[in-house]
C-alpha cells in the first residue's frame, strides 16, 4: 500500500517540505498514521481500512493539503505537536542548534512562537530555565497553549501576545530564539499550493525578507543580559542579512541559522529605520 501511494504521489508532482522531503516518506507517513500504526511498523505489511487511506490520498493530491494539517499533528526533533491552519507547520532548524549551545540559560524568550514548538523544545533542552513565548497572533497563541498543556510545561512557559518585543517591557533574557517570517515578497508570489494553506502573516518578511529580522537584530541587545545570545533562523536569507549588516559578527552555525552575541561587540550597523510595523507570527518559514 505504501509503494502504491508513493507512485501516486510522485505522479501528482507534489511539493514536500512539511515534515518530509520525498514521496516515499510522505507515503509512509500518510499510510501508517491513517491506519493508526507506529512509524516503525512493518512497511511491507498489507493494511486494512484502505478507504481512509484513499480519502487522505485524494485530499493530498487534489487539494494539495499538507499531511500535517490533515492529521492535525506535526513532528519536530522527535516530539509531536498539534497544528492547524492557525500556525505554520514546524520545520525549524533551531532545535538542532540548541543542543550545541555552550550556555545554560535560566531565562529564555521564543519570539514569533507560533505553535509553541521552539519554546517547548527549549524548555526541555534546559530544564532549569523559564521560557516566555511571544506572538502577535492570538489564534497562534491558542494553538501554542494547547501544545504547552499537552507537554505539561504550563508552569515553566508563559505565553504572551506581543508585536516582537513591544509588550515585554524591560524583560531581559540569557537566550532569545526566533524563527520569524522571512519569505521575500517575490517568493511569496511563487509559493507552491501547499504553503498557501499556512497563514501568510507567519511567512511574509517583506521585500527583502528582513522586515522583522532587522527589528529583531536591532532590538534584541536591549533584552539580552551580558553574554546573552540571539539564535535566529532566516531560511535562504543569509546573503540579505550580510548585505544589511556587513560589520555584525554573526556566527552562522547552519546555512539558515546565525548566533549573535551583542555584548561582545558594538551594536550592529544600523539599517535605515522602517516606517511600517512588523508582525510577529508562527514558527519555519522555508518556501
Amino acid at each position: 500500500m505504501i509503494l502504491q501511494t508513493e507512485r501516486r504521489l510522485r505522479a501528482a508532482r507534489l511539493h514536500y517540505g512539511h515534515g518530509t522531503d520525498n514521496a516515499h516518506d510522505e507515503a509512509a507517513w500518510l499510510v501508517l498514521r491513517a491506519l493508526g500504526l507506529p512509524f516503525d511498523a512493518d512497511l511491507k505489511a498489507e493494511a486494512r481500512h484502505a478507504d481512509r487511506v484513499e480519502r487522505l490520498i485524494h485530499r493530498r493530491i487534489k487539494e494539495r493539503v499538507p499531511l500535517a494539517y490533515l492529521f492535525g499533528e506535526a513532528w519536530l526533533d522527535g516530539l509531536a505537536f498539534h497544528v492547524d491552519r492557525r500556525v505554520i507547520i514546524p520545520r525549524s532548524h533551531i532545535p538542532f542548534v540548541l543542543k550545541k549551545l555552550p550556555v545554560a540559560p535560566r531565562r529564555i524568550l521564543d519570539l514569533c512562537t507560533g505553535s509553541g514548538c521552539l519554546a517547548i523544545l527549549a524548555a526541555r533542552a534546559f530544564p532549569r530555565a523559564r521560557v516566555d513565548a511571544a506572538d502577535l497572533s492570538a489564534p497562534a497563541l491558542a494553538v501554542a497553549r494547547k501544545n504547552v498543556s499537552r507537554h505539561r510545561l504550563a508552569r515553566r512557559i508563559t505565553l504572551l501576545k506581543s508585536d516582537l518585543f513591544e509588550a515585554l517591557g524591560g524583560a531581559r533574557y540569557d537566550l532569545i530564539v526566533t524563527n520569524p517570517p522571512y519569505v521575500t515578497t517575490a517568493s511569496m508570489r511563487k509559493l507552491p499550493p501547499e504553503y498557501r494553506y499556512e497563514p501568510g502573516i507567519a511567512l511574509a518578511g517583506g521585500r527583502d525578507g528582513l522586515e522583522l529580522v532587522s527589528r529583531i537584530i536591532e532590538e534584541s541587545p536591549a533584552h539580552l543580559d551580558a553574554g546573552g545570545l540571539l539564535v535566529c533562523e532566516v531560511g535562504d536569507g543569509r546573503k540579505a542579512v550580510e548585505r544589511a549588516y556587513p560589520r555584525a559578527p554573526f556566527a552562522w552555525v547552519l546555512p539558515e541559522v546565525f548566533i549573535y552575541e551583542p555584548s561582545r561587540t558594538r551594536a550592529a550597523s544600523r539599517r535605515r529605520p522602517r516606517r511600517a510595523r512588523g508582525r510577529a507570527a508562527g514558527s519555519p518559514r522555508a518556501a
